[in-house]
């Protein structure tokens, strides 16, 4: 088999935190309050949730949605906080089809650590665009995956769309 390299110096950070039980602020949390909103990658923001890049995305124009308060279970979350939430994801969909045409998605949410989330304490919503073929390969073979566009220009692409 051919040795393939691709370089991704990105993902270096987050595959030296990947198993770490992170104690540091929670980034749900701490990128809102920062108050530079492309600095921390944040696209959208309403009256009790906010819409982010995922820093660390499976695609191009992977979205999160997140409350602003520090809930960690979907269980405990207001009515209105999220029929907002919906409201988001629906309208990242919406934005995500203008800037990037996807055939599909991928919409949910990774409660507690053995069901796959990165940060525990604070429930958010993934809004992963799709595309027939985009699973080449690369995460087949080389388990790599292949992002054709920078996480600033997916800023961008989305930040002008809401």
């Amino acid at each position: 088999m051919a040795n393939f390299r691709i370089w991704a110096p990105w993902r270096l950070a987050y595959v030296k935190d990947a198993s770490k039980d992170n104690e540091e602020e929670c980034i749900f949390c701490a990128k809102p309050r920062a108050g530079d909103d492309e600095a921390n990658l944040i696209v959208h923001r309403a009256q009790s949730c906010f819409v982010i890049l995922n820093l660390y995305p499976y695609t191009n124009g992977h979205l999160m949605v997140a409350p602003y308060e520090h809930i960690g279970r979907l269980q405990e979350i207001s009515v209105e906080t999220l029929a907002e939430m919906m409201g988001l994801a629906q309208k990242a969909m919406d934005r995500l089809e203008s800037a990037y045409d996807p055939h599909g998605y991928n919409v949910g949410f990774n409660q507690g650590r053995v069901a796959g989330a990165g940060v525990e304490h604070h429930i958010h919503m993934h809004v992963v665009p799709r595309w027939a073929g985009d699973n080449n390969f690369m995460p087949v073979i080389a388990d790599t995956k292949v992002m054709p566009q920078s996480i600033e220009q997916s800023y961008d692409a989305l930040k002008g769309a809401f």
